[in-house]
């Protein structure tokens, strides 16, 4: 018979049926087989988004491109960033070490993902509160390579884990932290290891010291907190913590830890931002119409442009102290540059309204642009108007004017009257108001062509306008590349028409250049970072004038710069080079242009205001633009840039009949003119007003 048991000794429950424990071991196993089933749903998930990630883009940073002169000087650089990419063996060892203990100490032996990072890092966050980063090297780069978004998400880290396990399974260690090196950020716009070394060190990354080395390892997490330039203790503390975690996973001996410490680490001053600058911006310009703008914004490339640097500089600097000279001129009543910027310093952000300013200089031979000022000062305004403004010509037209009237028979002998104008003597005109008279309001009768053009008198430019046609004269504006006027109206003859400097200027050449017109170009070829050639320019030409068109127009240009024409200053100046050119000043003195050449080179100058208004009175070009004019070709010709003559084409002399500039005959004896002219531009006669019969 069974003892009962005391009542410190409870009989043990009863099990549970056999079926509650089948149910339980079924519902672990369908909980489990679901979660399985789930995760392996999201693996396929967030493995088939990575996989829709070009991983050919790790590679693919976008270095600044670098911009040189014509001698092969570097002058700047644009787009992409700014970095140097560079091969792992030029890397230094002791700053890949101080990396690895700092950012990834278990990089070679993880696969992307280290768990034990991770578990460390969620054991510091609920013990001590700690934020540890777990994020590997190979997920640092995944993050910063793609387009992901910047929130923290779980999606985020799904994604990025994947793209992590992909990389790893694609790429070497070695080729991940190549990448990682050369695409990290540094702070202050710097990418990359070597771009770092550069700025902040002046020297390569391959020759790091160990204090440098941890300075810029320390950089990494915080970019602006740890910056040399701008906190330079929080930089050392922070080398400082690098070379202590160095010590911890044996990559430093202790002594050489300290030592480091003891060494004041030398950082270059900081950079000031880069100058805004005129040849620059019109590269940019230039390059965005010549390449495919992947090519452009992916950058590294190598940009050679025609540049003529130290030209440039002093072009910049005639114009500046030519602008200072006309703003202290009696009557001068507009803001200077002196005034805008106290406004400035009183309210940034004040939009410039001083007296501006436009300079090109082109290679005849050429049409390389040599230099191109787009204003005063490109950081108080970015607006180039040597390229993208578009003014009145003014008198600057009329040589293409006479330029058609010599295409169609007229000669620099060729009688003009400068009288005025009478009515319905202008046919190519519907605005019977249009009577021009001479700035000087006087006439001079009958005079030479090439006189008028030299003084540049209005009634003798119409005159020579209707001799050739307004059809003509607007062919052969179109030939010599300023585009099509679109005006049926004589005032086209007195330059009413809107032109850029660069198109007027170019137009020029076409006189020392004998009539061909040169395509100007600023960009002369373009690499990539490996040297394969990219584009290339070369030098094309259309014929605009007839070669005699165009040495006729070039001699009469030169009276314009001589005793008596309307840039009689040049021949004070006493220039090295033979020289022709025009000015031009538009009405109520808004624009003074001087577009001028010796036979190597072209300049033109434009000085105005942004919002055309009277510059000052009186404001003629020869008292505004010429003077700036001198100064820019003078510092051009001491750089070689000059030459002895004009080419000439082949030559003829000829007797012609003072009375209506044809071949003399028998009876023209008591008025003949005896004259050497271009073999294809002699007049074919007889005299119609003393014919032989």
């Amino acid at each position: 018979m069974a003892r009962p048991r005391s009542a410190a000794h409870p009989p043990p429950p009863d099990p549970p049926p056999a079926s509650f424990s089948r149910w339980l071991r079924r519902t672990f196993l369908r909980i489990s087989g679901y979660g399985l089933a789930a995760t392996a749903a999201l693996a396929l998930l967030y493995s088939w988004l990575a996989s829709r990630y070009d991983l050919a883009a790790l590679g693919r940073m976008p270095e600044r491109s670098t911009v040189f002169d014509s001698s092969g000087a570097e002058i700047g650089r644009i787009h992409g960033e700014d970095r140097t990419v560079v091969p792992l063996d030029r890397i230094s060892p002791v700053f890949i070490q101080a990396l690895l203990a700092r950012e990834d100490d278990r990089f070679y032996q993880h696969h992307g993902v280290d768990l034990k990072g991770i578990a460390r890092a969620i054991y510091r966050r609920f013990t001590d509160g700690a934020q540890q980063g777990a994020s590997t090297i190979s997920m640092q780069l995944a993050r910063n390579s793609f387009d992901l978004t910047r929130a923290k998400s779980f999606h985020r880290k799904l994604l990025e884990i994947a793209l992590t396990l992909r990389i790893e399974a694609s790429l070497s260690k070695d080729q991940i932290l190549e990448h990682y090196l050369n695409r990290i950020f540094f702070g202050t716009g710097l990418h990359g290891v070597e771009r770092a070394a550069q700025a902040y060190f002046g020297k390569p990354a391959i020759s790091l010291t160990i204090d440098e080395a941890a300075m810029l390892a320390a950089i990494i997490r915080g970019p602006n907190r740890f910056s040399p330039f701008r906190h330079y203790e929080k930089a050392i503390s922070g080398r400082n913590m690098v070379l202590d975690r160095m010590v911890t996973t044996g990559r430093l001996r202790s002594d050489a830890a300290e030592a480091a410490k003891r060494t004041k680490t030398k950082v270059l001053p900081e950079p000031p931002p880069p100058r805004s600058s005129w040849a620059i911006d019109a590269v940019r310009r230039e390059l965005a119409r010549l390449l495919d703008s992947t090519d452009i914004e992916e950058g590294g490339l190598l940009i050679h442009t025609t540049i003529n640097s130290r030209l440039q500089q002093t072009t910049e600097a005639s114009l500046a102290t030519e602008l200072t000279r006309i703003e202290s001129l009696p009557g001068y009543q507009h803001q200077s540059l002196a005034d805008f910027r106290r406004s400035l310093a009183a309210h940034p952000g004040t939009e410039p309204a001083y007296l501006q300013s436009a300079a090109i200089v082109i290679d005849n031979s050429s049409g390389a642009i040599l230099a191109c000022i787009g204003g005063r000062d490109a950081s108080h305004s970015s607006f180039n108007r040597a390229l993208s403004a578009r003014r009145a010509a003014g008198s600057t037209f009329k040589p293409f004017v006479y330029a058609a009237a010599l295409e169609n028979g007229l000669l620099p002998s060729t009688l003009l009257s400068d009288d005025p104008l009478r009515e319905g003597e202008i046919q190519s005109t519907t605005d019977p108001s249009f009577q021009p008279t001479n700035p000087d309001q006087q006439s001079h009768g009958l005079q030479r062509a090439d006189w008028g053009l030299a003084r540049s008198r209005n009634t003798m430019a119409v005159r020579a306008g209707e001799f050739a046609g307004i059809a003509a004269v607007r062919e052969t504006a179109h030939r010599c590349g300023l585009g099509d006027p679109g005006s049926s109206s004589a005032q086209l003859y007195l330059g009413n028409t809107p032109v850029s400097l660069e198109q007027l200027t170019a137009a020029f050449t076409v006189f020392p250049r004998g009539g061909s017109r040169p395509r100007p170009f600023l960009i002369d070829h373009v690499t990539d970072s490996a040297g394969r050639l990219i584009f290339r320019s070369g030098s094309l030409s259309d014929s605009a004038l007839r070669p005699g068109t165009a040495w006729l127009a070039t001699n009469m240009l030169q009276l314009a710069c001589q005793p008596g024409g309307t840039a009689a200053e040049i021949a004070a100046a006493q220039l090295s080079s033979p020289i022709g050119g025009k000015t031009g000043t538009t009405d109520s003195f808004h624009d003074a242009w001087f577009v001028g050449f010796n036979p190597a080179i072209t300049c033109g100058v434009w000085i105005g205001l942004d919002q055309p208004t009277p510059i000052i009175a009186n404001g003629y070009s020869n008292r505004l633009a010429v003077p700036a004019w001198i100064r820019i070709v003078r510092q051009a010709e001491a750089l070689g840039l000059k030459g002895p003559r004009f080419p000439s084409p082949p030559l003829r002399r000829i007797t012609l009949c003072t009375a209506s500039g044809q071949p003399a005959g028998p009876l023209c004896r008591s008025g003949t003119l005896t004259e050497t002219l271009p073999a294809d531009s002699l007049p074919t006669g007889p005299c119609p007003v003393h014919p032989d019969r």
